[in-house]
C-alpha cells in the first residue's frame, strides 16, 4: 500500500497515511477539522541505480558501455 503525504490548505499541518489506492481522499484536517486537506504531489519511494536496463545489468553478459565512450571507439 502506497503512503500519501497529505497537507491542510487552512492551517498547515501536515502527515503522511497509508491507503490503498482504491481508497477515497482525505478531505477534513484531523487538527482544525476544515475540509481543506489535501493529497500533496510527492516523489516516488524508490530509486534507479545502474548503468541502463535491466538485460544489460542483471542478465550476467557484457556490461553496458555508455554513449559517450561508444560514439568515441568508432574513429
Amino acid at each position: 500500500m502506497p503512503i500519501y503525504a497529505y497537507k491542510c490548505s487552512s492551517c498547515g499541518f501536515e502527515k503522511d497515511y497509508l491507503q490503498k489506492m482504491s481508497d477515497k481522499p482525505l478531505t477534513k484536517c484531523p487538527n482544525c477539522g476544515k475540509d481543506t486537506f489535501r493529497k500533496e504531489l510527492s516523489a516516488p519511494g524508490f530509486e534507479l541505480k545502474g548503468s541502463g536496463w535491466a538485460a544489460t545489468d542483471f542478465g550476467g553478459g557484457p556490461k553496458a558501455v555508455p554513449a559517450v565512450h561508444a560514439r568515441n571507439n568508432k574513429n
